[in-house]
């Protein structure tokens, strides 16, 4: 019996299996969780976990764009040790299909682009429009930037985002969606300059997977270890194989509802809620409308995605190797969302690719689709209900039977890449040297 088990390789368990040494066990064959790159030959179904030889391969994430911004110089420093990075700044936007219009992020300081109407009628309901204490991020949205201005992008694009969930969660993460009135102000007449959590950003330059292969070689992994259940009595997990570990403490870093539930506890509030992503890779002839953005958000879709992102322009390498010098070809992440666990069938997801390509076809966005590649994220954003503290109940009952929830997901709370390694250094460095 080991004394701690760590479960899951996404980055915050491989940066805690990297500073403890302890035993890390994951459910898949390859290190990196949804934060973990892959490979596909044009015209090949295959995923290859490392480029061939000949790098003629789109590259793409399992999880969509994944980009490192913000964090503790020390951890972007550590990252650095293991992998070289590139330097990003970014290129953002919002998309109106219908007016074919592109506003820069985030659109609440860019009004000018809206015309002079719009821009005097936002500016007005953001400046004088009545504030009062939201409740919900619906009651947010319209009270921080007026109803002309919901109407128009932020309602439709976060009901899509939060398949439908908008008008009943809580508000959440205020920094994605500055609010700046002397900023909103300048841009109804002038340039403004970039704002936000992730204006400049970094990338390893072999790709996700780089970084957590090099955290893995330092790690003890125990692949193919998918966990089925926790005996919090007994104190030990069980795996589909059949096999179980002992263990006294467990630093886990799966999705905080699923591990309540594995372990057969509960708390006197209902489970927050989450929501679902089917992700769309696309390695496809560059078309003659094709953005120049690194992603952008889409408020309205016919087949109902809610943004897409350009890996390749982000940096070439995410093309084939004889598709970079021309870049004739173009490397994409397409988002939806779907309430927590509504899985679509095998012929509605092959319904809604084919929908995609035709209306980023029609947008002029891509020619021929050399790759169509889907992966359903099932945990994929987490939110509140208003006044809920079942998060914090939850993870004090974990923590009652030694069970460490840390992680994006085990903490119920968006983080980035920087700050997942962070926590996952501290927790497995705490318990290297107090065990």
């Amino acid at each position: 019996m080991s004394p701690t088990l760590i479960l899951g390789t996404g980055m915050t368990g491989l940066a805690a299996g990297w500073a403890s040494g302890l035993p890390v066990y994951e459910a898949r064959e390859e290190p990196g969780g949804i934060c973990s790159s892959y490979y596909v030959r044009p015209g090949e179904k295959e995923r290859l976990p490392n480029p061939p030889e000949d790098d003629e391969v789109y590259r793409f994430e399992i999880g969509g764009g994944h980009w490192i911004f913000g964090g503790d110089p020390l951890v972007l420093r550590f990252i650095r040790t293991l992998t070289p990075v590139k330097r990003y700044q970014r290129k953002s936007a919002v998309y109106f299909p219908e007016r074919n219009l592109f506003v820069p992020y985030p659109l609440q300081h860019h009004l000018g682009y809206l015309g002079k109407e719009i821009a005097a009628q936002a500016l007005a309901e953001m400046l004088t429009g009545p504030k009062k204490n939201p409740h919900t991020m619906a009651d947010w949205l319209e009270s921080s930037f007026g109803p002309t201005l919901t109407e128009l992008f932020f309602g439709p694009f976060h009901d899509l985002y939060t398949a439908g969930l908008w008008r009943r969660i809580a508000p959440q993460d205020p920094y994605k969606t500055p609010v700046s009135p002397q900023l909103a102000i300048q841009g109804a007449f002038d340039r403004t300059p970039p704002v936000g959590y992730n204006v400049t950003f970094v990338y390893p330059v072999e790709g996700l997977n780089a970084l957590a292969q090099k955290m893995a070689e330092r790690c003890r992994i125990h692949y193919n270890k998918h966990m089925v259940a926790i005996d919090v009595k007994k104190k030990e997990v069980f795996f589909d194989d059949g096999t179980g570990e002992r263990y006294e403490t467990l630093i886990s870093t799966l999705p905080l509802n699923k591990v309540m539930e594995m372990a057969g506890l509960e708390v006197d509030e209902p489970a927050d809620p989450y929501t679902s992503v089917l992700v769309l890779n696309l390695g496809a002839e560059r078309g003659p409308g094709c953005p120049d953005e690194h992603w952008l958000y889409i408020p309205r879709s016919k087949a109902g995605f809610h943004r897409v992102g350009f890996y390749s322009n982000v940096d070439v390498s995410f093309l084939p190797r004889s598709a970079r010098e021309q870049n004739n070809r173009v490397s994409i992440y397409v988002e939806r969302a779907y309430l927590g666990g509504e899985k679509p069938s095998e012929a509605e997801i092959a319904q809604y690719v084919e929908n995609v390509i035709a209306e980023l076809q029609s947008w002029g966005w891509i020619g021929e689709v050399e790759v169509a590649d889907p992966t359903w994220i099932e945990v994929a954003y987490t939110w509140s209900w208003p006044g809920s503290r079942w998060r914090e109940k939850a993870l004090r009952l974990l923590e009652e039977h030694d069970i460490l929830q840390v992680g994006r997901y085990g903490c119920w709370k968006f983080q980035g890449i920087a700050d997942s390694i962070s926590q996952g250094l501290v927790a497995g460095g705490v318990h290297k040297w107090v065990a």
